[in-house]
């Protein structure tokens, strides 16, 4: 198929384009390049510079591809920053979906894979969550992910565009197959921060509380390698297409490791000392979340192969290490 990645240069955008190019498809990536990269783009793939807020340049992108399909993976996603600039994520989250959806209904593209959040449940209720959860999300980036789903609904019921929204818990580690060039810009995640402090490019870790009703006290969160997360993306194409159907599914490890273990794991496996300190609790954040992906299992025969945490930290590790050599 003829496939429209939207923020492919990124971090998990260029991980679904390699699996997508790896599949046979013909990928297309559009990205401005405010965080993606010219590194992370593949010879294989072709490319085009736009923006999702230029309506314009989205609809032309998808006429002269001949797109059937596009993998949306375009959203702000700074979680403490969408509650200080609201306004930004409504332009780009909100504007930049109406944008794509309707562009998809003037050209006649007709599957749209979203990069969708946890995010969109907010405090658990119960755990693991499963895809019948409330969705109550508890920061803006989270409500404007659940929009963003309530919209392709619509579209769906109206227009017949069927999607296949992806819940993704926290995603981590790098290619296993060591082909993705560009590190992820201005990361905000646990691991990402990790590797920047054994590098060097930060001086300590912050620990968000060590009083957590867990085992060691810190938080526990289920941490699903990128790789799993391309690999979903091109089965829920297969299956949206083949059925005809749109899904909602979750994608995780089913697995949660604390910050600390996270942490002890990198230390082992970098040989750094990795310095830390224990910072105050961050409002909002629970001690623990974890994720049932029985729905994607059943559904796309998916399961997470390279979630395991030394995996997770091993091929983190061996992307900063290429990525710094290079330097």
């Amino acid at each position: 198929m003829n496939i429209l990645i939207i923020g492919g240069a990124g971090y998990i955008g260029s991980h679904v384009t390699r699996e997508l190019l790896d599949r046979n498809h013909r990928a297309v990536v559009f990205d401005n390049l405010s965080s993606g990269l010219r590194e992370n783009l593949f010879p294989e793939a072709v490319f085009i510079h736009g923006d999702i807020l230029r309506y314009e340049q989205l609809t032309a992108a998808m006429q002269e591809s001949g797109a059937e399909a596009a993998v949306y993976l375009a959203a702000f996603k700074a979680v403490g920053e969408s509650m200080i600039k609201p306004e930004k994520y409504s332009v780009n989250n909100i504007v930049g979906t109406i944008n794509l959806l309707n562009a998809a209904c003037k050209t006649g593209l007709k599957y749209v894979i979203f990069s969708s959040s946890a995010a969109v449940y907010g405090e658990p209720a119960y755990l693991p969550i499963d895809e019948k959860h409330p969705a109550n999300p508890e920061n803006y980036y989270g409500f404007t992910k659940l929009e963003i789903e309530q919209f392709l609904a619509w579209y769906d019921r109206l227009k017949g565009l069927r999607y296949a929204s992806l819940r993704y818990f926290n995603a981590a580690g790098y290619d296993v197959k060591g082909r993705i060039k560009g590190l992820e810009q201005n990361p905000a995640n646990l691991l990402p921060v990790i590797m920047e402090t054994a590098c060097g490019m930060r001086a300590e870790l912050e620990i968000f509380g060590d009083d957590y009703d867990t085992p060691d006290g810190s938080c526990i969160r289920d941490y699903i390698h990128v790789s799993d997360l391309a690999a979903a993306h091109v089965l829920a194409l297969e299956y949206i297409v083949q059925n005809n159907k749109s899904i909602t599914v979750n994608l995780g490890s089913e697995a949660g490791s604390s910050v600390l273990e996270v942490l002890e794991t990198a230390r082992r496996i970098t040989g750094r000392p990795i310095p830390s300190r224990i910072a105050g609790r961050r409002p909002g954040d629970p001690a623990k979340l974890t994720a049932s992906a029985g729905l994607a299992r059943s559904l796309l025969g998916w399961k997470a192969e390279h979630s395991d945490l030394e995996t997770l930290v091993r091929t983190s590790w061996e992307a900063y290490q290429k990525n710094l050599s290079r330097k």
